[in-house]
């Protein structure tokens, strides 16, 4: 089974698209399998993060502005402002697709884990995302 999903951001920061994953999946019928999902972007990635503390991703945004600077001199892409090849080197160094196990129909997480739709441009966008299930 094959979903779409289209997601609102507010501007760089992590979104929860946990509940929706699981949602398709649960849908599917699958019982035992795979949930693959893939974001349709280069300027957005998924990342597996803890769904706790709220300062874990406060602290991985303040770790990716002193990785991958905003305007970093470095850059000749920029045609859409400093953030632009930013957010590329930022996607690029975490992920475009994530696997999670499905187990008795269910998304197969521990107990801390979300999964995040990560948007690492200023400005909002609606980020695609595709969500696959296999059946083992």
């Amino acid at each position: 089974m094959r979903v779409q999903l289209s997601v609102e951001t507010h501007g760089r920061g992590l979104v929860d698209v946990t509940a929706r994953v699981a949602a398709a999946v649960e849908r599917s019928g699958v019982e035992d399998g795979l949930c693959t999902v893939f974001i349709h972007h280069t300027s957005a990635s998924l990342v597996m993060s803890e769904n706790a503390d709220p300062t874990v991703l406060r602290d991985l945004d303040a770790f990716f502005a002193r990785l991958v600077p905003d305007g970093d001199p470095l850059f000749r892409h920029t045609d859409e402002g400093v953030d632009d090849m930013s957010a590329h080197v930022r996607a690029a160094l975490t992920a475009t697709s994530i696997g999670v196990p499905v187990a008795q129909g269910r998304l197969d997480l521990g107990r801390w884990q979300a999964l995040y739709l990560w948007e690492h441009r200023y400005a909002p966008h609606t980020r695609r995302l595709s969500v696959v299930v296999v059946a083992a």
